[in-house]
């Protein structure tokens, strides 16, 4: 039987192996397409911004599609841009002492309290996200500046520019169209979203809605999907947020 000191050491040893840390790191992305207008909002703090939390080689993030009862989080692989998006940074948020299966827990218990119906561009959307999964992880939520243009949109929405709140898709901020390497990166984009690496709903188990229900959600391509509708398809609406506003593509989460 081993002395007392080596049992006492060898406990210890198995204490600390059971509270490693695991990093909880924000990746932040901008919205709007570079320029000049993009690059002053960038330096004031009020740009139009996505985030994703990235924890054990995935990143989680949250966005709005049309399914009732589906949650709307999803992982990807990291500094994955979302479509019209550049990566702009990594904050390391802290550290997590849970173990692996605790962290499931919380991510699990968030992809409930996130559900993609109730997406809202201004009240609950991908940096709430973000500050919550934090929260949860941290003890601390992400930096208030990831949220700031939201939060000017809520307190004063007759003053806050139409592209604070919805990214425009084709065109650049100051009007330009985009060029073909910009046309390009698109067709990068779209080629990495129908990979084995393209974004996948947390907990997926909901059964695909039959009848009526699934003609609303049910697209021509993936691509009709992305858009969120083109008034042709079986996809007649274009995805919008609780409040009915038009989601950008970057916000729309996957619907499996």
């Amino acid at each position: 039987m081993p002395p007392r000191k080596q049992q006492k050491l060898a406990k210890s040893h198995r204490s600390t192996l059971s509270l490693q840390k695991t990093e909880v790191v924000i990746h932040v992305y901008d919205l709007l397409p570079p320029g000049r207008i993009s690059s002053t909002l960038w330096f004031l703090g009020t740009s139009l911004l996505h985030s994703g939390v990235v924890i054990n080689g995935k990143e989680y993030a949250y966005g709005g599609h049309d399914r009732r009862g589906v949650t709307g989080v999803y992982w990807t692989r990291p500094k994955t841009e979302p479509p019209g998006g550049t990566f702009k940074c990594e904050i390391l948020q802290g550290f997590t002492l849970s173990p692996q299966s605790e962290i499931d827990t919380i991510i699990r218990d968030a992809s409930q309290e996130f559900l993609g119906t109730a997406y809202n561009l201004l009240t609950k959307n991908c940096n709430h996200f973000t500050a919550y999964l934090c929260m949860k992880l941290t003890g601390r939520p992400g930096p208030g500046w990831l949220n700031r243009a939201a939060s000017i949109g809520v307190a004063l929405p007759c003053v806050v520019p139409r592209e604070w709140i919805e990214a425009p898709d084709f065109d650049t901020a100051d009007g330009e169209l985009l060029d073909e390497d910009d046309d390009r990166a698109d067709e990068r984009s779209r080629m990495l979203r129908s990979s084995s690496e393209q974004p996948r709903l947390v907990d997926q188990k909901a059964k695909k809605p039959r009848g009526r229900a699934a003609e609303e959600i049910d697209w021509n391509s993936e691509d009709e999907r992305r858009g969120g509708g083109n008034g042709k398809g079986k996809g007649k609406a274009p995805a919008r947020d609780s409040a009915g506003r038009s989601l950008p593509a970057a916000e729309r989460a996957p619907t499996s």
